[in-house]
């Protein structure tokens, strides 16, 4: 058995309720409360927007665009801060960059430059699924 087996698919359970399955839940839930108050409630809507269907095909035609360009805008703009901020908190990342550091200022040994290139010759061998 895997060394974080039960980790692993505790992660994998929580990354696929929150990113795929309340993601959906969620819109279902968001088209018919609002399909619900806002064109029901209102003759004026209803008479343009009479079938749930057609008022969700209209809703994906604005939302999705939508949702990509704000995607965009957090992938350009505030992605850069998020990772910058993990990596502050990281400590395989500031083990690494130590041994950059002592590498550099002849700080480390032979035997410790070894260690850490192959640690890092491990990590590169690593496929995702062994976590």
């Amino acid at each position: 058995m895997q060394k974080n087996f039960l980790r692993k698919m505790w992660w994998d359970g929580r990354m696929g309720h929150t990113t795929y399955l309340m993601f959906s839940l969620q819109l279902v839930n968001f088209l018919l409360i609002t399909y619900n108050f806002l064109i029901e409630g209102e003759q004026i809507f209803q008479t343009f927007l009479s079938d749930l269907w057609l008022f969700g095909i209209i809703f994906m035609i604005f939302y999705i665009p939508i949702s990509i360009l704000i995607g965009k805008w957090h992938t350009e703009t505030q992605i850069k801060v998020e990772m910058t901020m993990k990596m502050y908190e990281d400590p395989i990342t500031a083990k690494m960059v130590r041994g950059l550091l002592n590498v550099q200022n002849n700080v480390s040994s032979k035997k410790e430059i070894n260690e850490f290139r192959n640690f890092l010759i491990e990590i590169e061998k690593r496929d995702i699924k062994e976590f």
